[in-house]
């Protein structure tokens, strides 16, 4: 009897997608990024951002920024090659273009740490690449005491990051998915489902017509 063909969905090339994920101050943004970009399972990039600020003592050139001068920085500006952009205290930061479409061609996912400002850039240079996810604390009150406890601010940087949280959080609706973060394992099992389904989307799945193909012509001819 002959054996049946076995075609492999696993193997069905795809092009590759931006995962951004955004929120105010202490609602969880950077935890839950580090989490699934350091699960080996998931196999994403994290996203490097260029930097004009000076390199800290503890920071490493190339894992935690590239460090490059203000004219480098103004050229990849003007040639249009940074998909997003901000200047934070006098000091420049951007997400370079090529890499990231070379990730993304190569069928692998990049995710993003950053604000609603960089999300409207970047969705308006690769709008069919990016997923956007906005993480939202359960309550203001328990917002204040994450921030408390984590005992590296003064209070009045806390009310201003509880101000700017404030306006943050007006933007939850201009964002793909949301996630309230009342259980950090709940969020990470929600943010995996996520990444899950849009992998799947048929539009993304370049190799989904062949494979397609490959089925209909079993036992046809000969």
């Amino acid at each position: 009897m002959t054996e049946p063909v076995r075609h492999r969905p696993d193997a069905i090339a795809r092009r590759g997608l931006i995962l951004i994920l955004s929120s105010p101050s202490g609602a969880g943004k950077t935890t839950l990024t580090r989490a699934i970009a350091q699960d080996g399972g998931w196999g994403l990039d994290l996203s490097i951002s260029v930097t004009t600020r000076a390199r800290r003592p503890s920071e490493i050139d190339g894992k935690h920024y590239h460090f490059i001068e203000r004219e480098a920085f103004d050229d990849l500006r003007t040639r249009d090659d940074l998909l997003e952009w901000a200047e934070v205290h006098g000091n420049f930061y951007g997400t370079p273009r090529r890499p990231v479409e070379r990730v993304l061609a190569a069928g692998r996912d990049m995710i993003f740490d950053i604000d609603y400002q960089g999300t409207r850039q970047v969705r308006s240079k690769l709008a069919d690449d990016v997923v956007t996810v906005f993480i939202l604390p359960p309550s203001m009150a328990e917002l204040r005491q994450r921030l408390e406890r984590r005992a590296e601010d003064s209070q009045a940087t806390i009310e201003k990051r509880l101000q700017n949280a404030r306006h943050e959080i007006q933007r939850w609706s201009e964002y793909d998915y949301v996630i309230v973060n009342d259980d950090l394992q709940n969020a990470f099992t929600a943010l995996q489902s996520i990444l899950t389904a849009e992998r799947l989307r048929r539009t993304r799945r370049t190799g989904l017509e062949g494979f397609v193909e490959g089925i209909l012509s079993e036992g046809q001819g000969g």
